[in-house]
């Protein structure tokens, strides 16, 4: 059942006109990949396994989508044939397709100003049982930027409300959202009310007014959150049911630890309630946001509590906060044994620095496979997939990003191949065919 139905119109003869320019040079050439049935090798190259491990001068070995082997002195045929495929790495930097952990991809891609391309959200305040699988646009322009960035994978996540229904790993090279899916509804997303006011940094926004006592309609709103989850479990432990009530059933998955409950907030006391949830209900709970999540980190550690870190190239979260606070996060979560994962949600840059906010943690204390680890391995062991994806290791899917140099760093980052399941996907886009279009044009010669 579609619960994303897309109400909204798009007003005026000029916002129709931008969309129909917007489609009129899309990118209709770029094709998903065909599946490959046979053997690949990729040899020669620097291999970041994701868990920490690197292999110099190493070889991974690919049979039917999956890996097999990895590592030096592995057997490679001489040559390559139509079963074959052996691919030359030597200088190259070979990585886990990055994981992109929480993101509107597909389901907004003009975030101001055309409400008609926008499909993230639903009327309401408890939506567990809206998908956002369902409403994932494949044909997004936007995606195919990411894939140049060695982004193969995210996690497609609705909005809106308190509850807002369910997320979906993606794979980024499909023709829909059947062939797209790569893990369907493994997290629920609760959006934590707010239990301070701060002042705004750049002035007054236009907007409702604050609430006079916002830590009282916070744990009002929890207690109502509280009673929805109590009502689901009383529910869910009776059966046969005269009617099916879908919003119970949604959250299902939540009392089996089938899902996840993934808890948007940043402050202190919205992650000491989310540690509450864990242990009322026994849900296993993720920190969304998060940018306060270093002053209880070792709480969030003895309760067995993740954390997808929000923009990392921001402001600090308070004034008292260190400038540099956002970059140090990471490494303060690393040491104390938090299992943390980064994201970029930044509406502006369209999602594309993720290794590059993985690169600046790199900086401010990780090392570089540690936050290359955050935005693979841990992310995937965050949403359910590590058995599949996030390392380069035998048995999982041949997802493999070849670069040029250091992926963390913006000055040598140069995708040149990437393979999902196997199958070696296209990194043109609209923008590098833009590129090249305008080079043609002015007789200048592309950079390779």
């Amino acid at each position: 059942m579609h619960y994303f139905p897309i109400r909204h119109v798009v007003r005026g003869f000029a916002a129709l006109t931008l969309l129909i320019s917007l489609n009129a040079r899309a990118q209709d050439d770029v094709y998903p990949a065909p599946a490959y049935k046979g053997k690949l090798y990729i040899t020669g190259g620097t291999i970041h396994i994701g868990n920490g491990q690197v292999i110099e001068g190493g070889t991974i070995a690919v049979d039917n989508g999956k890996i097999v082997q990895v590592g030096q002195n592995i057997a490679v045929p001489a040559g390559s044939g139509s079963d074959v495929k052996i691919v030359d790495a030597k200088g190259r930097q070979i990585y886990p397709g990055l994981i992109l952990p929480v993101t509107d991809l597909g389901l907004k891609e003009i975030a101001n100003g055309v409400r008609g391309s926008n499909d993230y959200e639903e009327l309401g305040d408890l939506n567990p049982n809206v998908r956002a699988i369902v409403a994932y646009n494949t044909d997004s322009k936007i995606i195919n930027t990411l894939k140049g960035n060695g982004i193969l994978l995210a996690s497609v996540t609705p909005q809106g409300g308190t509850i807002s229904g369910s997320s979906s790993v993606v794979q980024l090279d499909a023709w829909n959202w059947e062939d797209a899916a790569y893990r369907m509804d493994g997290a629920i997303h609760l959006h934590m009310p707010s239990f301070i006011v701060r002042p705004r940094r750049f002035g007054r926004r236009a907007g409702p007014e604050a609430p006079s006592d916002p830590a009282k309609e916070a744990l009002a709103k929890v207690e109502e959150m509280k009673a929805f989850f109590r009502e689901a479990k009383g529910y869910l432990q009776t059966s046969p049911h005269k009617e099916t009530n879908l919003k119970f059933e949604a959250v299902k998955g939540l009392f089996s630890k089938q899902q996840k409950l993934f808890v948007h907030g940043d402050q202190v006391k919205q992650m000491l309630v989310a540690v509450d949830f864990a242990k009322e209900f026994g849900f296993e709970v993720v920190i969304v946001g998060g940018s306060e999540s270093w002053l209880i980190a070792p709480l969030l550690k003895a309760n067995n509590i993740a954390v997808i870190l929000g923009q990392q190239h921001a402001l600090p979260t308070t004034e008292d906060d260190d400038f540099d606070q956002p970059y140090k996060t990471p490494a303060l979560l690393q040491k104390a044994g938090v299992l943390f994962a980064l994201n970029d949600d930044h509406d502006e840059a369209r999602y594309r620095n993720l290794m590059f906010n993985a690169g600046t943690a790199a900086a401010y204390g990780l090392t570089k496979e540690q936050a290359l680890q955050a935005i693979t391995l841990n992310a995937a062991r965050i949403l359910g997939i590590d058995d599949r994806a996030g390392s380069l290791e035998a048995g999982k899917d041949a997802n493999i990003v070849i670069s040029s140099g250091d992926l963390l760093d913006m000055r040598t980052s140069i995708v040149e191949h990437a393979y999902i399941q196997g199958r070696e996907v296209g990194l043109d886009n609209k923008q590098t065919q833009l590129y090249h279009r305008y080079m043609h044009k002015y007789g200048l010669t592309p950079t390779p």
